[in-house]
């Protein structure tokens, strides 16, 4: 008899402002705020259940397979950990088959590895029928990935991947907040009309980014505590700037912000990131950043609408290469496949 398929899609997301305000300590001291949108590149998980106890996990974009006899001889060696951390926490003693893959590698800064996570937990949910509220799943991720696997970093991708959609997420000692926002569709098709991605060419690995920016916070270090108060009040500009539909001003709170972030650690930035957005602010983005961490991965510029073409030509020229996205406005999905 043929078994079901239980799938799931989770979308990546841009973020616009206010990452790092919702890395501990900082948002249990000061309160975070991040403004981000989830776009229409995705992480996909697809379960089948076994009959026996045996389990294997297949990454469809590496062409990698790890198999175990049974969950208990699952191990931790760097290879499908997370994957790993999901099935401890949620797939019991049963035997099963995953499949995952992803639109971005990991490292790209567009949240992957976090969107990974809420996929995974959305492929479980549906095999087992678990009454989970969205808060619940993206509480549930960011515990996989920051107490279980004690990765260094935040808690907004979990949050915006789970939700989708625009949204300003609010960050306290006890409490996340997802505000949707209404945005008026013609301020959306503008905002998305005017905006570039460009992927740099190189990854990197946020953790030991995010840990320095930590310990910099930590030992109270002027610089960083002075940008990660500074990025929050842009983060309320921001969205209130995009609320108001005025997107020149938005961008040039891009550009502000980015300014800000580079302040967070040495290595937000590089000689070829810094090439790269020199490149697209001369021939015509008003603003810009680097997304995620920092590092490497995707520079997104909001251009005037008339040279954005230009920065797209000039960026190549450089050494980027422009992806095309639109916005993804619904969060996880998942779906029983017959």
């Amino acid at each position: 008899m043929k078994k079901s398929l239980y799938r799931s899609r989770a979308p990546l997301r841009v973020s616009f402002c206010g990452g790092g305000t919702d890395v501990s300590p900082y948002p249990e001291e000061r309160g975070g705020v991040v403004l981000s949108a989830t776009i229409n590149k995705y992480a996909y998980a697809s379960l089948a259940a076994r009959d026996d106890e045996r389990i294997t996990i297949t990454s469809l974009d590496y062409d990698v397979v790890a198999k175990y006899e049974h969950s208990d001889s699952v191990t931790f060696d760097g290879n499908l950990d997370l994957v790993k951390a999901v099935i401890k926490r949620l797939g019991g003693d049963s035997g099963l088959d995953l499949f995952i893959h992803s639109d971005a590698p990991p490292g790209s800064g567009l949240g992957s590895s976090s969107t990974l996570v809420v996929a995974l937990i959305g492929a479980f949910k549906e095999w087992l029928s678990t009454p989970l509220t969205d808060y619940k799943i993206a509480e549930l991720a960011y515990q996989i990935e920051r107490t279980d696997m004690k990765i260094a970093g935040g808690r907004q991708d979990q949050y915006a991947a789970t939700f989708g959609g625009f949204n300003f997420i609010e960050f306290g000692k006890d409490f996340t907040v997802v505000n949707p926002l209404r945005i008026k569709p013609s301020v959306l098709n503008e905002l998305e009309y005017r905006l570039l991605l460009c992927y740099t060419g190189e990854t990197r690995l946020s953790a030991g980014i995010l840990k320095r920016q930590t310990d910099s916070y930590v030992s109270r270090k002027d610089e960083v505590v002075r940008a990660l108060d500074g990025l929050k009040e842009d983060t309320t500009r921001m969205k209130n700037a995009l609320l108001l539909g005025k997107l020149d001003q938005f961008g040039e709170l891009l550009h502000e912000a980015w300014l800000k972030k580079k302040n967070l650690d040495q290595e937000i930035s590089s000689t070829h990131i810094d090439g790269l957005y020199s490149v697209a602010r001369e021939h015509g983005a008003v603003g810009g950043k680097i997304l995620g961490a920092g590092g490497g991965g995707y520079l997104l510029t909001l251009c005037r609408f008339d040279r954005k073409h230009i920065v797209a030509e000039k960026l190549e020229k450089a050494g980027g290469q422009i992806v095309e996205f639109g916005f993804e406005f619904r969060g996880l999905d998942t779906w029983k496949a017959e």
